[in-house]
């Protein structure tokens, strides 16, 4: 049995460009990208706090919070979330017209 010391990268770019054609993977992967900018529209306290959970129908954001206190003060910085998160949901395309705070969903 021989070892194989390197990799065709050009399939793996045609395994990678074929699972893009699939619309559900396409939207999954565009949805962990925008969840991945989530930490940087945060301010730092509610950084390990909060996290993106899942999009509802209609653009609406769910994200997780530890407590309902935490929901509570960043339902008070929604206005300025969206703001910072237009120029992410423009690059990928996206619509997000509403960010619901849901401390339910937080786990540990």
């Amino acid at each position: 049995m021989s070892k194989v010391l390197y990799t065709d990268f050009v399939e793996v770019e045609t395994i990678i460009d074929s699972m893009m054609d699939n619309p559900q993977v396409k939207k999954a992967m565009t949805r962990t990208t925008l969840y991945n900018f989530w930490d940087k529209i945060l301010p730092d306290k509610f950084k390990k706090r909060s996290k993106p959970y899942s999009m509802l129908p209609g653009g609406t954001m769910v994200v997780a919070c530890e407590n309902p206190v935490i929901a509570q003060e960043l339902s008070l910085y929604k206005v300025i979330l969206m703001k910072k998160f237009e120029p992410y949901l423009k690059t990928l395309q996206l619509r997000v017209k509403d960010i619901k705070f849901d401390p339910k969903k937080w786990e540990y």
